[in-house]
């Protein structure tokens, strides 16, 4: 099991809330607190419940400022409490920075101490993009859609005969690693006059939206998170996949680990639906099929019927987000192939710890003291 390699890494975990889902994170064991370290930025909040822009912060002034840690760390809180930030006009920053500064997220925020930088799995397949100066890097994903046709191309699939469901776009970064992402950072490169948005849905606010019974039953719930694709497209290509892969957990070609349904911000503390719906989640495990589409269905039905726990970011270049996958499910909206230009970014992620949910944790409107209305 991967939980006892961790533990083993990282200290004892105190007790169970299902059989095999951690219930404490001894590299964060309790909420981070908010210095005032960027109380002198401007900011604009997207929604009540989701998104903030700093429309006026340039990543290299809060890396070379005299209190960079402290700032940074910061900034890990309030994407962990907003789930998603965006900046515009990053212009100034190369990749070596992004992934410093993606890096730096994770690990002044308590992540594990043996963990880094996420190495996308098919990193040595010859059909993966280059970065903007012709060289490529394992810790960043180039965003573009011509290459993901060419690696998707490797799975069966039936002709299309009816609309996309683009229900199918909700994700969260790298949850088919034993240890999936914390923070992503995504820098948009080049993007069409309009079209190829981005939507987070905040997992905090889905959580809320349900009755405490239900809750509590999903608690005691993990499922499947598979990705056969790299796998595939490895065998395919004749080439093994990227092992390590930004923690001593995230090895091999299986990705199929199980995730808790309900997990634990280790920097907030608040809880969140993780894995109950997405792109990689196949199964909800120990219940029968019909109740499996049934709770993925709801858990989908609560994001189409609820816009007001959405962000949405409309791209523009050198535009930035960063985003706290614990707690937020991001989507692209697939809609570039109607206009011309083309969308492409340059992703880096910092690797967290295994999803574990704390029993005495809080949701967010519970610890915010915010009633449902």
């Amino acid at each position: 099991m991967p939980w006892l390699t961790e533990e083993n890494l990282n200290g004892t975990f105190s007790g169970t809330v299902h059989p095999t889902v951690p219930s404490s994170r001894p590299s964060c064991p309790t909420p981070l607190k908010y210095s005032g370290s960027l109380d002198h930025l401007r900011y604009l909040e997207i929604t009540p419940i989701i998104g903030r822009e700093y429309p006026d912060v340039k990543i290299t002034d809060i890396l070379h400022a005299p209190n960079a840690d402290e700032q940074i760390r910061d900034l890990a809180i309030i994407i962990s409490e907003r789930g998603v930030v965006f900046l515009r006009d990053q212009d100034d920053l190369n990749i070596a920075d992004q992934k410093k500064f993606c890096d730096l997220l994770g690990k002044l925020s308590g992540r594990p101490e043996h963990h880094g930088l996420h190495v996308h799995p098919i990193y040595r397949d010859p059909g993966n993009l280059t970065l903007p100066d012709g060289t490529t890097d394992e810790n960043i994903y180039v965003i573009n859609s011509e290459a993901q046709k060419k690696i998707y191309k490797t799975m069966a699939r039936r002709a299309p005969t009816e609309p996309r469901d683009l229900s199918r776009e909700w994700h969260s970064d790298s949850t088919f690693e034993n240890a999936p992402s914390d923070f992503s950072f995504l820098k948009m490169e080049e993007t069409p006059s309009h079209g190829g948005d981005t939507l987070w849905c905040s997992g905090y606010e889905v959580y809320d939206r349900m009755s405490p019974s239900f809750r509590s039953y999903l608690e005691t719930l993990t499922a499947t998170c598979a990705q056969p694709v790299f796998k595939s497209a490895a065998e395919a290509g004749k080439y093994d996949v990227m092992s390590p892969r930004g923690s001593p957990l995230n090895v091999g070609d299986d990705f199929a680990p199980c995730h808790p349904v309900v997990r634990t911000n280790r920097i907030t503390g608040w809880k969140a639906i993780f894995a109950g719906v997405a792109l990689h989640v196949t199964k909800i495990n120990g219940v029968y099929t019909y109740e499996d589409q049934f709770i993925r269905d709801y858990v989908m039905r609560l994001i189409t019927q609820n816009h007001d726990c959405i962000a949405r970011m409309k791209w523009t270049k050198n535009a930035a987000a960063i985003w706290n996958n614990d707690c937020v499910w991001p989507a692209a909206t697939p809609d570039t192939h109607l206009v011309d230009g083309n969308r492409t970014g340059v992703r880096a992620s910092s690797i967290g710890e295994v999803p574990y949910l704390d029993p005495n944790s809080k949701s967010r409107r519970e610890a915010l003291g915010i009633p449902i209305t």
